[in-house]
């Protein structure tokens, strides 16, 4: 696959973390910020490898590259995130910490599309609590907790949605899209039909 060209939005993640609920691996997976500096841990992605960023989705790894930062050398994947064309350098000590992972198994997918397929849940209470609820399930990395928000904002019809209901919704939609899309290896407008058909009619569509 070809790399895709920079983008200007060019950031560092250097000493800032991202918040996840469910990555009991990254605290397993924490060690000594000189651990990999002295070989003793692997790496635990590859160049070219395809990742999740919880704050991001799905983007690949275009290299790994050395900087200097405050005198000190440090490691830091570069990845690039193909929808929103921007362009992310994570430490490689930190990218456990901040719940970054590989592309989830095949049956965390099936479970997420059960998940669409369920009847909404009918959440009650301020508006603005429940959408800070619905950012943070988002942002988590989860992509079953995903699920649960874009099947608990879907409407059959856009017009029975409020604008910021149905931004919460697209960004739902389109982080499962992002992740299913390359686990299943097919394009991200046949997932969006697949992922629509669950949450319309609550049957899973086969591909043929």
């Amino acid at each position: 696959m070809q790399h895709p060209k920079e983008s200007n939005r060019d950031m560092s993640l250097d000493g800032q973390t991202a918040k996840s609920d469910r990555f009991p691996e990254a605290d397993a997976a924490s060690a000594p910020s000189d651990a990999r500096e002295n070989g003793s841990l692997p790496l635990q992605f590859k160049a070219t490898e395809f990742v999740v960023y919880p704050a991001h989705g799905a983007g690949q790894i275009l290299s790994i590259e050395n900087q200097t930062v405050a005198g000190a050398s440090l490691e830091f994947f570069v990845i690039y995130f193909t929808k929103s064309k921007m362009t992310v350098r994570v430490p490689v000590g930190k990218a456990a910490n901040v719940g970054m992972r590989k592309l989830s198994a095949l049956s965390t997918v099936q479970e997420a599309k059960r998940v669409l397929s369920e009847s909404p849940r009918k959440s009650r209470g301020n508006w603005s609590r429940l959408a800070q609820e619905y950012e943070g399930k988002i942002n988590s990395g989860d992509i079953v907790a995903v699920a649960e928000v874009a099947r608990d904002l879907f409407r059959p019809g856009e017009s029975e949605q409020s604008f910021s209901e149905r931004q919460l919704y697209v960004s739902a939609l389109n982080r499962l899209c992002g992740e299913i899309a390359l686990v299943d290896g097919i394009s991200e407008e046949q997932t969006i039909k697949e992922l629509e058909g669950l949450l319309k009619t609550g049957t899973p569509k086969r591909s043929a």
